[in-house]
């Protein structure tokens, strides 16, 4: 979110490109904004100022002659950034997408003044002044800003939490969620401590506290941070990364978005960034956000971006106003997103060809095929394991029955002698019947045919060896779904 630094090099911005310059026809809005329409179709100037978080574009007529200077007349508009609000300026011969308010030069080629805002949540007033719930700007009103926490010390708010006490407009005009994550991490303060144990001991020092000391307080941090981060140049805070500066920002860094750093959402859901102990009044659920970018691709991607526009700079002999510039930044911005789309391709495909072509190596050999995570290859495993079971359970109890001989069946009336020898007919029935069985019904009716070869009067007909096989079969099948 665009704070108080970014606020004021936005009016430097705007002061920059409008100079000279000449602005006339309708103020176009786009389509898909609900804000207020802006009628102002004189030929004007455009001038710019910022107060905390707040902007103000000022339009001025032409005064032509001296009789028309009581006819001229000016409109204010005060903008609120939001979370992704900027002004950006470029050739009028196609608006961008996210374009909600803009203003046309009257020389040709025709330039576009535009106030961007990819999420929507800027706004701005027609006619408007600056907000009377805001406090003094820390940047510029430091005296008033310090006298007005300071003289408030009796209010409940003082009772939240620091972190949350610095996002407070009506006191610290101007300070958002990295400058304070700064402030608190270079005085040394835990982010959940309450504002008062904090401030009070302030409010004796008196408003004429001087700037430059070797340990500055919290509200004297408040003011000279922003100022470095305006000094630094550049567009401030840029998580995207297209300034050509932001390497210098990232190093200036010292919490926010560091590694090293711990992090935390606070009770109003806003991440606050801090090393060493949070504090007492910490939220009951402690949420923690991962880093989604780190403050080393954002400088590459700086650097490239300044090289692309010194070569585009060095092949032309007047580059015109620092218009042109954002114009290149957008233009290396496409290219270098263009090829990372190429290169992440080609890497898609060379690695599902990898893929492939290894799955097809490891079917070869059953350790590596157990590895795998493909379900098709377990169940053949498991299947052949099943049947190699199976027949060698077969075939050792077949070869426990070749020491006997001879196998007696009795009946329920008479008792029938029957001599089996090793290579007999029905040793073989039985072998044929069970080496080879896949299905539990084939089993089932394979242990039928070998009782009826046994047993002809019955189940009690049936040997001790028999009974003892189709058990064994049976116990090993279930050991194996198991």
């Amino acid at each position: 979110m665009p704070e108080g630094p970014e606020l004021h090099l936005a009016s430097k911005f705007v002061n920059l490109v409008c100079k000279g310059r000449v602005f006339k026809g309708p103020i176009i809005k786009s389509e898909v904004s609900k804000h207020a329409d802006v009628e102002f179709e004189d030929e004007y100037t455009i001038s710019a100022t910022s107060r905390g978080k707040e902007m103000k574009l000022t339009l001025n007529t032409m005064c032509k002659d001296n009789k028309s200077l009581n006819k001229s007349r000016s409109l204010d508009i005060v903008f609120q950034f939001g979370m992704s609000g900027k002004f950006d300026f470029y050739e009028a011969t196609e608006l961008k997408k996210h374009a909600h308010l803009n203003f046309f030069t009257k020389e040709e080629p025709k330039m576009v003044l535009s106030f961007v805002d990819y999420r929507r949540f800027g706004k701005w007033q027609v006619g408007g002044e600056w907000s009377k719930e805001r406090g003094p700007c820390v940047l510029f009103e430091y005296l008033a800003f310090r006298k007005n926490v300071l003289d408030n010390m009796k209010n409940s708010v003082f009772n939240k939490p620091i972190c949350e006490f610095l996002l407070n407009q009506t006191y610290f005009n101007g300070i958002g969620n990295y400058l304070r994550a700064e402030i608190l991490y270079r005085a040394g303060i835990p982010p959940f401590v309450s504002a008062r144990s904090v401030l009070e001991p302030l409010s004796g020092e008196g408003s004429e506290n001087l700037l430059k000391t070797e340990t500055p307080d919290i509200l004297q941090l408040c003011h000279i941070l922003p100022q470095e981060v305006i000094n630094l140049g550049g567009t401030g805070y840029d998580p995207e990364g297209r300034d050509p500066d932001y390497s210098k920002f990232c190093e200036w860094l010292q919490c926010y978005y560091k590694e090293g750093m711990e992090n935390m959402a606070d009770h109003n859901k806003r991440t606050i960034w801090f090393h060493g102990n949070p504090g007492p009044l910490v939220p009951n659920e402690i949420k923690v956000r991962q880093l989604k970018r780190s403050s080393k691709v954002a400088k590459s991607n700086a650097k490239k971006m300044k090289k692309d526009i010194e070569s585009e700079k060095s092949g032309e002999e007047n580059g015109g106003s620092e218009t042109v510039t954002r114009r290149k930044l957008q233009v290396a911005e496409g290219r270098e997103s263009k090829q990372k789309a190429a290169k992440s391709s080609t890497k898609s495909t060379a690695k599902s060809l990898k893929k492939s072509s290894n799955k097809s190596r490891k079917l070869d050999s059953p350790s590596e095929l157990s590895k795998s995570e493909s379900a098709v290859v377990r169940k053949r495993i498991k299947k052949k394991e099943e049947k190699d079971f199976n027949q060698n359970q077969i075939k050792s109890s077949i070869s426990k029955e070749k020491s006997t001989s001879k196998i007696v069946v009795n009946g329920d009336s008479n008792t029938l002698k029957a001599k089996v020898s090793q290579k007999g007919r029905k040793k073989k029935t039985i072998k044929s019947d069970y080496i080879g069985q896949k299905s539990t019904a084939s089993r089932s009716r394979s242990k039928s045919s070998a009782s009826t070869l046994y047993s002809r009067n019955g189940i009690e007909g049936t040997p001790k060896s028999v009974r003892q096989m189709s058990e064994r079969a049976a116990r090993a099948k279930r050991r194996h779904e198991r």
